[in-house]
């Protein structure tokens, strides 16, 4: 069943079950009462990533205080997508970005990752938290993706599943087609690894280019940015070998 865009979506981290009220967040209870001046009795959909998504009625106990009571299961949880989001950090804003569109394109896993040009090798999680959440909510996303903490991109080579096709956005590809290269790739578990802005070093192209489980795709003649390159690749795999 297709998503309800006509309605406010909250995720919220309680089990979800019908007749169960449980308490909104406070950030929710001002957005809620004060931004959208909703009443006692008004119906928002409420998800948590595990129990589907519910349609609920406001319960306003007192001016700060709201209950949210599931009333109906409107759809069911569905399975996490299973695609490995790898990408290096950029700055806050453009951050901000690549996180919500992996998240609308079908991420499962958000996997900072730290290279030898990565210029902000300290993030917050949280915060990347938040945006696949925000992403979620606006966007009828039931499976919020498994967001790990960062590391080298050595570490992550390491301990890749060699039953996981990596594919990796090479600026210094040979050709500019990425679909032939994409089409004769059988479909199974993928993950997709994008660069900092200042592309990989030339000893990491090489290192990923010996790895069996490794394919390296080529984005066109263009110079695209970071978060420009991580949705062209995202669409591009999705569209081609993905669950479009």
């Amino acid at each position: 069943m297709r998503a309800n865009y006509r309605m406010q979506r909250l995720y919220m981290t309680a089990d979800l079950a019908a007749g169960r009220r449980t308490d909104a967040p406070a950030e929710a209870v001002n957005y809620l009462a004060n931004v959208l001046r909703m009443k006692d009795g008004d119906e928002i959909l409420v998800f948590n990533g595990r129990d589907g998504e519910w349609r609920a009625a406001l319960r306003f106990e007192s001016k700060k205080k709201l209950a949210l009571e599931p009333l109906e299961l409107t759809r069911v949880q569905p399975a996490t997508p299973d695609l490995v989001y790898c990408f290096a950090p950029l700055k806050q804003g453009r951050l901000d970005y690549l996180v919500q569109k992996a998240v609308e394109m079908g991420a499962g896993v958000l996997q900072p990752v730290i290279t030898q040009h990565t210029q902000v090798t300290r993030i917050g999680t949280d915060r990347i938290e938040a945006n696949a959440i925000e992403a979620a909510e606006q966007c009828g996303v039931l499976a919020i993706p498994e967001t790990r903490e960062p590391v080298k991109l050595e570490k992550l080579l390491d301990g890749w599943d060699a039953g996981r096709r990596l594919i990796f956005c090479d600026e210094g590809h040979d050709t500019h087609n990425p679909l032939p290269l994409l089409q004769s790739l059988p479909r199974g578990p993928l993950g997709v690894l994008i660069g900092p802005e200042g592309g990989f070093s030339d000893t990491e192209r090489e290192t990923l280019r010996k790895l069996p489980f490794v394919t390296a795709i080529p984005l066109g003649q263009r110079i695209l940015r970071a978060d420009t390159a991580a949705v062209a690749a995202l669409a591009l795999i999705q569209a081609t070998i993905g669950d479009w």
